[in-house]
């Protein structure tokens, strides 16, 4: 019960970089975000890697996609 106001619940990791280089690109998301995964030949499957192993990147992904994706919805 405690996920239903959690807007992260049910969306995976991949979903939510997806989200974010749709709207963003990958050169805005490593403005916003400096982590080398976006800066250096981004793609989806190096930056999935890395961010499941790099908890504090992780996070800055998912406050990212908070502030711009799920609140203007």
């Amino acid at each position: 019960m405690e996920q239903q106001n959690n807007p992260l619940h049910g969306k995976t990791l991949e979903q939510i970089l997806n989200t974010l280089v749709d709207k963003f690109g990958w050169q805005e998301l490593a403005r916003q975000i400096k982590i080398n995964c976006f800066i250096s030949n981004p793609s989806i499957k190096s930056s999935l890697t890395f961010l499941r192993k790099t908890p504090w990147a992780r996070k800055k992904v998912e406050d990212l996609y908070l502030s711009r994706v799920v609140k203007n919805q």
